[in-house]
């Protein structure tokens, strides 16, 4: 296990949804993907969410992570989170670092220089997921899904995504820009916090609106 001196999950995420405030488009499209995700809840036994960027190494790893914390933070069931790229990379070193930071728990599982693979928890976890750079269609990756692509190049140039149920553009800033840099911790930390930010509102959303639908059974 790789030991850091850790910021409080449930806190860094909570911190997150009251401290950045979201604009009313971006408050659009988040309702509209959250929306979606609760519309193909009621017809399916479960539902896959794929985040999708072109190297699958930081802002689709943090959108994952952060909704797998959600799924279980808003005590979610059959809800799965997996990411993708187009090319496969590495889940990157100060991807990790960041979300080590805010008590994420990355145990490598298999070792390699080129793309490790982590058992990923977090304190009181009842689950974990396996994080790892990986071509969107991978075989971990569970479908048909819903696409999320998280890269702010222009949306027509992510592929075409053949099993995605739909797709959503949600793109975010590259925190590579600021690799090799001092400020590079502080920048890391602000995209997952971002991602940690609009990921609390999706989710908070659907909880809502799953609650709502059971109460109307009864």
């Amino acid at each position: 296990m790789i030991n850091t001196k850790n910021i409080d999950t449930k806190a860094f995420f909570e911190d997150a949804r009251k401290e950045i405030i979201i604009s009313i488009e971006r408050k659009k499209l988040l309702t509209d993907i959250a929306q979606s995700i609760v519309n193909e809840y009621e017809d399916r036994e479960k539902i896959n969410l794929n985040f999708i960027c072109t190297h699958n190494s930081r802002r689709s790893q943090f959108a994952q992570v952060w909704s797998f914390y959600a799924i279980e933070y808003f005590n979610l069931r059959n809800i799965f989170a997996y990411s993708g790229g187009t090319e496969t990379t590495a889940f990157h070193r100060n991807t990790v670092k960041s979300l080590q930071k805010t008590g994420f728990n990355f145990n490598i599982v298999d070792f390699s220089h080129q793309n490790p693979r982590y058992l990923i928890t977090f304190k009181g976890s009842k689950k974990s997921i396996l994080g790892f750079s990986k071509i969107y269609d991978h075989p971990n990756n569970s479908y048909p899904y819903i696409a999320i692509t998280t890269c702010n190049n222009a949306d027509e140039n992510c592929p075409f995504i053949p099993d995605a149920i739909t797709r959503f553009h949600l793109p975010y800033s590259d925190p590579k820009n600021f690799d090799n840099t001092d400020l590079v911790s502080e920048n890391y930390l602000n995209t997952s916090k971002n991602i940690a930010c609009e990921v609390f509102f999706i989710f908070e959303f659907i909880k809502k609106e799953i609650d709502s639908l059971t109460s109307e059974l009864f």
